[in-house]
């Protein structure tokens, strides 16, 4: 197969496959290890004929890592860099206030209620919670969130 791209569409090709890779690169599931490969390969492969197709100044080759990737200073300041971070950054906020809205309600039925539940009953459930939980954490960040650990453990 054969691809004729733009200088404009090679950079965002090699955007593309580099924040897919760095996604796959946080599935820590035994099972995933082929395809976390995969993509990797084939990101290493883009960049390597981006690098010799006018995107030399954005690819280095990663001798520890034995493939190529987009140099530091310049992945700092792409597009696909900031969507990374931003993912990241939703990704921590949305888990810690379903994690805790989902704590929230098995403490107010009890955990046996709680296990009856589906995933989407107990999202319906705990609405409420969530809604405050990202209310704080957008205003506070984690300055309020303490450990609270049980008396005769510390």
């Amino acid at each position: 197969m054969h691809l004729r791209l733009s200088d404009q569409e090679l950079a965002t090709l090699v955007e593309m496959v580099s924040l897919a890779a760095n996604v796959a690169s946080w599935n820590q599931k035994e099972s995933a290890s082929d395809q976390v490969t995969a993509f990797e390969t084939l990101e290493s492969k883009i960049l390597e004929k981006a690098a010799h197709s006018g995107l030399s100044d954005w690819i280095e080759f990663d001798e520890e890592q034995q493939r190529f990737r987009v140099k530091e200073a310049i992945e700092e300041r792409l597009f696909y860099h900031e969507c990374y971070e931003e993912f990241r950054n939703e990704s921590f906020w949305d888990e810690m206030a379903v994690r805790l809205a989902d704590r929230d309600l098995a403490r107010a039925i009890g955990f046996k209620e709680w296990e009856k539940l589906s995933e989407e009953d107990r999202r319906a459930r705990t609405v409420a919670w969530e809604k405050r939980y990202w209310e704080e954490f957008s205003k506070r960040g984690v300055e309020r969130v303490v450990v609270v650990t049980p008396p005769g453990e510390g």
